[in-house]
């Protein structure tokens, strides 16, 4: 049996968050199985025009899954905190000053009334292209979480179906090793049934009917395209690379091949055998639609 190399999963949680000066950063991946790769992204309007960015990123780096990217962005106070436009004030400053040397007692304005003047408090400018680019280095790094996250899930899943594979395995060189003991005994009923019922039948039709019943049961075609497929499924756990399609189109041609098996059994042996298959395949099936 072969040592799976890397097999990913496609179910992974991550999350990063980091304070700035001008705010917080918060990012989240969540991912789970798809038969294809399906991003959705939650941006706030700030970040929005950084979402095709984003989206190349998780192309780059993941091949299927249906993936929830949320990105969350808190403005810091002091970066709201509005500031007093100088040269707008400067502007009223002298206004006043052409007013009270026409009126000398006109009413002088408070500091709030000159504060409420427009133009004179304006929002402190943030810069985007700053925040954009911790955005996208704060997603860098929950997308790599994620794919560490996958592959320690994956190491699990390959373990699981390697053991599966193993037990399968075991139960094919097991129904390999009754057949010769199964045909022999079956022949053995036959004719004694017929010794029974004293039947004349001629030896050699009587011959070729116990052929034929001995080719019906006879299952090495089936045990030989078991154990192809049992190979080729190790050989690709074996390989880098998605191959969550190839092994579920496996699991279906390991299952075809033990109702097969479970048809042609005669003896109450093979079908427990074929029925321990059925069921070690369903296991593996169940796990292969989480890998990527």
């Amino acid at each position: 049996m072969v040592t799976a190399r890397r097999v990913n999963s496609m179910t992974a949680f991550a999350r990063t968050e980091h304070a700035y000066p001008w705010g917080t950063l918060q990012v989240e991946i969540r991912s789970v199985n798809q038969r294809y790769l399906e991003p959705h992204f939650r941006l706030p309007d700030t970040l929005r025009d950084l979402e095709p960015v984003l989206r190349e990123a998780l192309r780059e780096r993941l091949a299927r899954g249906k993936v929830e990217c949320s990105v969350r962005f808190e403005p810091a106070e002091e970066s709201q905190a509005p500031a007093v436009n100088t040269q707008r004030l400067a502007e009223i400053a002298e206004a006043l000053s052409v007013v009270h040397h026409q009126v000398p007692n006109a009413a002088v304005p408070t500091t709030l009334e000159l504060l409420n003047q427009p133009g004179v408090l304006q929002a402190q400018p943030l810069d985007a292209d700053a925040v954009k680019a911790a955005a996208k280095v704060l997603f860098d790094q929950a997308l790599n979480e994620l794919i560490d996250a996958r592959a320690r899930e994956g190491h699990k899943l390959a373990e699981m179906i390697t053991a599966r594979l193993t037990a399968v395995e075991e139960q094919v060189v097991a129904v390999r090793a009754l057949m010769p003991q199964i045909l022999q005994r079956q022949r053995a009923q036959w004719l004694e049934r017929l010794d029974v019922a004293r039947t004349e039948l001629d030896p050699q039709r009587l011959e070729a009917e116990l052929v034929l019943v001995a080719q019906k049961a006879d299952v090495d075609e089936e045990l030989d395209r078991l154990t192809a497929h049992i190979e080729e499924v190790s050989h690709q756990l074996a390989q880098k690379g998605p191959k969550g399609r190839r092994l579920d189109f496996l699991m279906q041609e390991l299952n075809r091949e033990a109702n097969t098996l479970s048809s042609k059994s005669v003896v109450a042996e093979t079908t427990r055998c074929a029925v321990e298959l059925k069921v070690l395949i369903e296991q593996m099936r169940e796990q292969i639609q989480n890998i990527e």
